[in-house]
This record gives structure tokens, C-alpha cells and sequence, in this order.
């Protein structure tokens, strides 16, 4: 099994273009209504307009902040990349970057355009306890 998420959007291109700048991801798909973003050719993200095809459970985008209690993770080998990136793209940062002990790795809190919470993640072990 590989999750697949799926978030509800405002405008897909503009999303787009952030995920790309801020995370290095590739369109898979492209579009105005729905998007895949890939890393090395995996999905690891998909983005829909709220309003398109009529998906009575995307969700309701009166009501904020959008995904209250669930964040984007994203774990990867590139962690001082990841951050270089999303200085560079603008990004807000809401935390980080800084060591999380518990875990043992480094993370950066960002808001995506949108308002979602994305987190990026270093490698399992990439500092000391």
C-alpha cells in the first residue's frame, strides 16, 4: 500500500507551481482541475479543484482552516536541499527548521498557499538523541 493524498485546492496551476518550487516535485498530470505530483516518477501528491467533476466528499472550501488536524508529511533524503528550496521559493515557514528529538531528525513546518500544513522531514537517525 502507498498513500496517495488527495487535497482540495482553490486553483490547481498555482498550487502546482508551488509544490514544484517548494518540494522539487514534477507535474504528472497537469491542469486547471486536478493535478498528480511525482517524486522520481512515484505520485506523491494529487490536487483538485474544489468545484470540479461534483465530489459530494471533497469537502467544503467555506470552511477553514483547511485540513484542521492533518499534515502533509514528507520525508526525504535531502533535507538541507529541501529547506534551500523552499527559502528560495518564498515559502512560509512556521516552524524550523529544527531537531526533533523524539524522532530523532531534523523538520521544517511550512503553509502552503492554500493554508495546508505541510511538514518536511529528514532521515530517521539524522541526529543524535
Amino acid at each position: 500500500m502507498q498513500a496517495q493524498p488527495l487535497i482540495a485546492v482553490s486553483n490547481v496551476e498555482a498550487s502546482s507551481r508551488w509544490y514544484q518550487k517548494t518540494l522539487g516535485l514534477k507535474s504528472g498530470h497537469g491542469g486547471n482541475d486536478y493535478e498528480q505530483l511525482l517524486h522520481d516518477g512515484r505520485m506523491v501528491l494529487q490536487l483538485h479543484r474544489w468545484d470540479a467533476h461534483h465530489h459530494p466528499h471533497i469537502g467544503n472550501p467555506e470552511q477553514r482552516p483547511y485540513g484542521n488536524g492533518a499534515l502533509l508529511w514528507f520525508w526525504t533524503d535531502d533535507f538541507d536541499d529541501a529547506v534551500d528550496r523552499a527559502a528560495a521559493a518564498g515559502a512560509t515557514v512556521l516552524e524550523g527548521p529544527k531537531e526533533n528529538s523524539n524522532a530523532q531528525h531534523r523538520e521544517l513546518w511550512l503553509r502552503d498557499p492554500e493554508g495546508y500544513v505541510v511538514v518536511l522531514a529528514g532521515p530517521y537517525g539524522d541526529v543524535g538523541m
